[in-house]
Formats: C-alpha cells, sequence, structure tokens
C-alpha cells in the first residue's frame, strides 16, 4: 500500500500538455527502480544501506531534474533508514534528506510554484512518516530483546533446574544405595546376619523410593533429625562409633535446616565409602556469628578430588551466603558453615 505514492512522477506527464514519450518512460523508470529499490531495502534489511536507502537518495537526484515527482523517493529512503538505522542516524539522515531536497529545488524541470509543491509532500512526509517508522523500529527492537532476554532467562532456569535435579537425586540416592551396598557385603561376609540385613536393605530402599517420590512432587523437606538417625543406623553397622555434640535449644529455618541436612548426608554418606575410620564426630553449633556443621573422621584422610557430591553440597551451601571447609591431615574432616542470620 505504501508504494502507491510511487505514482507522483506521474503528475509531471499527465499534467504537462508538453510531455512526450520520453516523460512517460522516464516516469516509468522511476517508479520501478524507486519500488524495486525499497523492496530490497523491506525484505533484506541487513544490506539497507547500501542495496536500498542510499541508492533511493542517489537514485533521486539524478533523476529530479527530470521528473520533479522523483523527490518521493528521498521520503522511501528516510523510511528504510529509520527501520534499519540507530534512532541517532535516523534523524541526522533526515536532516540531510532536508537539505538534499532543498538542494536538489533549482534544478527541478517544473516552474514555480510547482517546485514548492514538489517539496513540501516530500519533506513533510520525510519527517512524519520517517519519526513514525522510527518509533515503530524502535519498538519492535524491544520486542526482539524481551524476546532474547526471556529465551535466555527460561534456558538458564532450564539449567539450573536439571543441576538441582542432579543434585537432589545424588543426595537422595547416594546414601540409601551406599547403605545398601555395604549392608550386601555384610550379608555375604556373614551369611548369619542375612534375615537382619535384608530387613534393613528393604527399609532403607523402601524410605529411598519414598524419599524420591517426594522428591518429584516438589515437597521434600530433609532434617537434621532424621539424617542423624540415618548416619548412626549406616555408621554402626560398619562399626563406626558415632559422636553428637548439637547445642540445645538450636532451630533453624526449614530452608537452612533443608541444606544442611543433605550436606549432612552427603558427608557421612563419603564417611562410610571411603574413611575406613573407626569414630566420626558430628557437631552443630553456633560460633563467632555462624552455625556450624563439622562432621570429622579419624580415618585415612588424604588429598581426592572433589566429586560431584562435595560441589553440590558447596553449591548449596554458597547459595546460602556460607562456606565449606576440608581438612584430611588426620582423618577428614568437613566444616559448613551458614551465617547466623541466615540460619535462624
Amino acid at each position: 500500500m505504501h508504494l502507491v505514492y510511487l505514482l507522483i512522477p506521474l503528475f509531471q506527464p499527465v499534467f504537462d500538455p508538453s510531455a512526450g514519450a520520453a516523460d512517460w518512460v522516464i516516469a516509468g523508470i522511476i517508479m520501478a527502480g524507486g519500488g524495486a529499490l525499497t523492496v530490497i531495502g523491506g525484505l533484506r534489511p541487513e544490506i539497507a544501506r547500501w542495496g536500498s536507502w542510499v541508492p533511493l537518495a542517489v537514485f533521486m537526484v539524478c533523476t529530479v531534474w527530470l521528473n520533479s515527482g522523483a523527490s518521493v523517493l528521498i521520503v522511501y529512503a528516510a523510511v528504510i533508514a529509520a527501520r534499519t538505522e540507530s534512532r541517532r542516524v535516523a534523524f541526522r539522515l533526515f536532516v540531510a534528506f532536508t537539505l538534499l531536497l532543498f538542494v536538489t529545488i533549482p534544478v527541478m524541470p517544473v516552474e514555480w510554484p510547482w517546485r514548492l509543491w514538489s517539496v513540501l509532500p516530500s519533506l513533510l512526509f520525510t519527517w512524519v512518516i520517517g519519526l513514525a517508522a522510527v518509533e515503530e523500529a524502535e519498538r519492535e527492537r524491544t520486542a526482539t530483546e524481551l524476546r532474547l532476554r526471556n529465551a535466555r532467562i527460561e534456558h538458564l532456569a532450564t539449567v539450573t533446574e536439571r543441576e538441582r535435579i542432579a543434585r537432589d537425586l545424588h543426595d537422595l540416592l547416594g546414601h540409601s544405595l551406599t547403605a545398601v551396598v555395604m549392608r550386601a557385603q555384610l550379608i555375604a561376609a556373614d551369611p548369619a546376619r542375612a534375615v537382619e540385613e535384608a530387613g534393613e536393605i528393604e527399609k532403607t530402599a523402601r524410605d529411598a523410593l519414598a524419599e524420591v517420590r517426594t522428591a518429584l512432587t516438589g515437597w521434600r523437606q530433609a532434617s537434621l533429625d532424621r539424617e542423624l538417625e540415618s548416619a548412626k543406623a549406616a555408621l554402626d553397622s560398619l562399626g563406626v562409633e558415632l559422636v553428637v555434640r548439637r547445642d540445645p535449644g538450636l532451630v533453624l529455618v526449614g530452608s537452612t535446616e533443608h541444606e544442611l541436612a543433605l550436606a549432612l548426608r552427603e558427608a557421612v554418606t563419603n564417611v562410610v565409602r571411603h574413611a575406613k575410620a573407626r569414630t566420626c564426630h558430628i557437631g552443630i553449633h553456633r560460633e563467632h556469628g555462624e552455625v556450624r556443621l563439622v562432621i570429622a573422621d579419624d580415618g585415612v584422610g588424604g588429598k581426592f578430588r572433589e566429586g560431584t557430591g562435595l560441589t553440590g553440597m558447596r553449591e548449596r551451601v554458597t547459595a546460602l551466603g556460607g562456606r565449606i571447609e576440608r581438612m584430611t591431615a588426620a582423618g577428614t574432616t568437613v566444616t559448613i558453615a551458614v551465617p547466623l542470620e541466615v540460619a535462624m
């Protein structure tokens, strides 16, 4: 519909009694060339500068001395520039196009006041339609940026959720499956304990299944008390003495207790798997403006590569503004510290 204004070059041969075939051909060339360059600018915005609005401006200068209606080409150049250039560049081009129109007035092939009537509509539309195109282009750019930003946020949220699910599954199943494996090994070593350990294996497996189901519904909440009980059962089965020291009256907020409980589960699982310890000490207390969870064993210690469990534990605690320290000089000691204002 916008291309209808390209009919303006026809006005000169239509209203000029002396117009010949050449005038009609020139008008046709202006309309065809202007239409082609405008379509290129609309379909290929990436080449609009040198493939559309610059050629349109040059084409206008080259033909306006033959047909004053060619001045309309500058309006199409302004609109395409407004849609493909930045707002600042577009305003500068509008000024340049305005000056270009005034410069071409003396070479137009019609007499006064028709020259003025040829320039004024193009001048007016350059600014009116051009400014409208600038605003529309800004809205489109904003909408595009918003879509990209939302897509980026959705992607990051998906990645974060996948990492959370991976950590949760590891925290949920790592301890339970380790307990199952250890009890199965006990059965192999002492068949007389088969019935007792088989019952414990079934109980552990059922508990793990219940936790997975609860986690999938989004309502899982780990508890320090439950994790301490599980830790005692797992360590007792290996003959490891558990000593727990906990500040009386220490009540934690649900989110912090949940993360500390999962950290405790991971730390105890590592003791069961790797420590070969005789004693494990667990302390939960307040100290220097922090709530500290300390898990210490007298096992083999040594430096081990940080695995998925400890990495997930570190990510969880860091999200609370806390920190994790791990020392392996004599046995292994893991200290999880969370700021008091977050924990209580």
